[in-house]
């Protein structure tokens, strides 16, 4: 006697028989993601920003470079220091004080507690690059925030920046500086490139998921930036903070 094939309560028959197809889909996407190939092409996708031209003079008020995250208790700093991401952009922002002397304002916050990143990042500077930092602005958690809060926080009289943060972060970071109210000069650091030559950037690796997973973290922060289209109390306070400024300036 054929036994009767017995299914869950609740399962269509159409569900049971899509379940095989999507896993495989769902394999195949996570294959895409870490492909060294599809990485880069995305990450290449943000990278629009040419680098800064520094054979002609820069004509700004302060340079301004965004956090990118730090290591905590660090044992071989003897505590919290940047990580890689970070130095690379302390390290621009090194070669770009050497060719302007401009101010240095390091702007992060401490979302996870302990020291801010801005302190961290202007200790690296001072001690490591020999670089002075004018301002620290450590309340951001965000790159929304960090903007908005430079803003709240820097002199009425700085009005263009120079803008340091890596190149895929550069369309997010430099449209949020715009929308505080800074006229922004992008120097964007950190170019990944994209490579297709090698046959092994098409097998899935651990850089192709981080690339992947970096591009879609900034598209989806771009589109919810224009959608969020910043709440008229966050430019009402700028405004009504640069009017006290300038009033006790007067």
């Amino acid at each position: 006697m054929a036994r009767r094939q017995t299914r869950q309560p609740g399962t269509s028959p159409r569900v049971a028989r899509c379940r095989p197809s999507l896993a495989w889909l769902l394999l195949l996407l996570i294959c895409l993601a870490g492909m060294p190939a599809i990485g880069d092409w995305l990450i290449a996708s943000l990278e629009t920003t040419p680098p800064l031209d520094l054979q002609h003079p820069v004509q700004a008020d302060a340079i301004v470079v965004i956090g990118a995250g730090i290591i905590r208790q660090s044992p071989d700093y003897g505590g919290d220091t940047t990580n890689a991401a970070g130095l690379e952009r302390l390290r621009y922002t090194a070669r770009l004080y050497q060719a302007t002397h401009l101010p240095v304002v390091t702007s992060g916050g401490h979302p996870l507690g302990g020291r801010a990143e801005a302190a961290v990042m202007a200790d690296v500077l001072r001690v490591d690059f020999h670089i002075p930092v004018i301002w620290t602005e450590t309340a951001s958690r965000t790159t929304r925030e960090n903007a908005m809060d430079c803003r709240l926080r820097l002199p009425a009289d700085i009005h263009t920046i120079v803008l340091v943060t890596h190149a895929w972060h550069m369309p997010r970071a430099a449209w949020s500086f715009r929308q505080a109210g800074f006229n922004v000069i992008p120097a964007p650091t950190g170019y990944s490139g994209f490579h297709l030559r090698r046959w092994q950037n098409w097998l899935p690796q651990a850089t192709g998921w981080d690339n992947t997973a970096i591009a879609c973290h900034e598209w989806l922060g771009i589109i919810w930036y224009h959608l969020l289209q910043w709440p008229v109390i966050s430019r009402l306070a700028i405004q009504e903070n640069q009017a006290c400024k300038l009033a006790s300036n007067g």
